[in-house]
């Protein structure tokens, strides 16, 4: 039951502190917790970081809102193509990207900020952007990599089936099926139709002269017809082909060889192997870079929201950051709750609550204004159920 009502998105807030930052959380905590469970929350630290000028605060708004839109796609396009990885297993998706929402969760509040620059001027901005726009590159070419080696198998997988006029014969066939290296003989390979079959016994001796009686045998099946072979006198081919036709007796057009049989038999089976040898490595690297990914991405969140709290709240730094995981079924009333709490921030501020928000699914977008600070973080891109 619970795993219905959880989202897989947070809402990550903020609001002043009253005569301490504690009461501010356990003033939120109390009122979504104490007659429904509106959300799930917790307290989300940002530590102090140095503040500049007020000018210079708003360029970082304009620069961290790009910032946040380009690593947000760097991770969906990493968890995408993890899920293109998986192919049949995309329930492990969730497992291997660490997506569910508790450890979602762990890693959205234990993230790490001793990775990055403490004072915010353009060092973290760099930083976080060097090293996911590395991630996005790497990601392109091992994709690219990877996807032509699963092309070049799909492809040869292809020649090795569908149907008897056109599938790879190398597998089926053997060579004590053919008179090979005669100058007079030859063997031919003919697709009949199942429902032909009884017609072909009685006919393929007579097709044309020279046919070596009982030379027939069925060597394959698939759902429609059966290959066949049949051995005649070079010279009588073209005769046999041309009556074969009429009876729709397919002949194919195929050589024995038996090195290019090989040839392609082995280049099937080393495509396999480095696709098999490729897949855990870039599963591993997939794990690893997502994750680090979503850290920079929760990071760049944090700092959004450290940047918009000194914008709104003013100076001397003194909010709580918190972090949200709202019940699908009451989201509209936890929105009401939240408005209630924090609509003294701003008397001009109009209820922004409104119809649309039962619409199951909704993006809100990032332009929607409330009295609080508010950040979404919508981990569906995850969601590949």
């Amino acid at each position: 039951q619970d795993k219905d009502i959880k989202m897989t998105e947070f809402w990550l807030i903020s609001a002043p502190g009253e005569k301490t930052c504690q009461q501010t959380w356990e003033k939120l905590h109390a009122a979504t917790t104490k007659n429904n469970n509106l959300s799930t929350n917790s307290k989300f630290n940002i530590p102090d970081l140095k503040v500049g000028t007020l000018d210079a605060l708003v360029g970082l708004s304009d620069e961290l809102a790009k910032l946040d839109a380009f690593v947000e796609g760097v991770v969906k396009k990493v968890a995408q193509y993890m899920a293109d990885v998986l192919e049949d297993s995309k329930d492990k998706v969730q497992e291997n990207l660490l997506a569910s929402g508790g450890k979602v969760l762990t890693i959205i509040c234990v993230n790490n900020f001793g990775n990055y620059s403490s004072s915010l001027d353009t060092v973290p901005f760099l930083f976080v952007f060097k090293g996911v726009n590395q991630i996005d590159n790497d990601l392109k070419a091992r994709a690219s990599a990877y996807n032509n080696l699963k092309g070049n198998l799909q492809n040869l997988e292809r020649k090795n089936a569908g149907s008897l006029l056109t599938r790879s014969l190398a597998d089926i066939v053997k060579k004590e099926d053919f008179v090979l290296d005669s100058e007079y003989l030859v063997t031919l390979l003919v697709v009949v139709p199942k429902s032909n079959y009884n017609d072909w016994v009685k006919q393929y001796e007579t097709l044309a002269e020279m046919v070596v009686p009982r030379s027939s045998n069925v060597l394959f099946e698939d759902q429609d017809s059966y290959l066949c072979n049949v051995t005649l006198f070079r010279k009588a081919v073209d005769d046999f082909k041309h009556k074969a036709r009429e009876y729709k007796f397919m002949i194919r057009d195929f050589q024995y060889n038996e090195e290019e049989m090989k040839a392609d038999k082995e280049e099937m089976n080393r495509l396999s192997t480095d696709k098999k040898k490729q897949f855990g490595p870039l599963v591993r690297w997939l794990k690893v870079n997502f994750s680090e990914a979503f850290m920079a991405w929760i990071h760049v969140k944090a700092l959004r929201v450290f940047v918009e709290s000194v914008l709104r709240y003013g100076l001397p730094v003194n909010f709580q950051a918190m972090l949200l995981q709202p019940n699908k079924r009451t989201m509209k009333k936890l929105r009401e709750v939240l408005y209630d709490l924090y609509k003294h921030l701003d008397s001009s501020a109009a209820a922004i609550i409104d119809a649309t928000m039962d619409i199951p699914g909704l993006n809100l977008s990032q332009q929607e204004y409330y009295p609080y600070v508010y950040y979404k973080i919508d981990c569906n891109l995850l969601d590949f159920k």
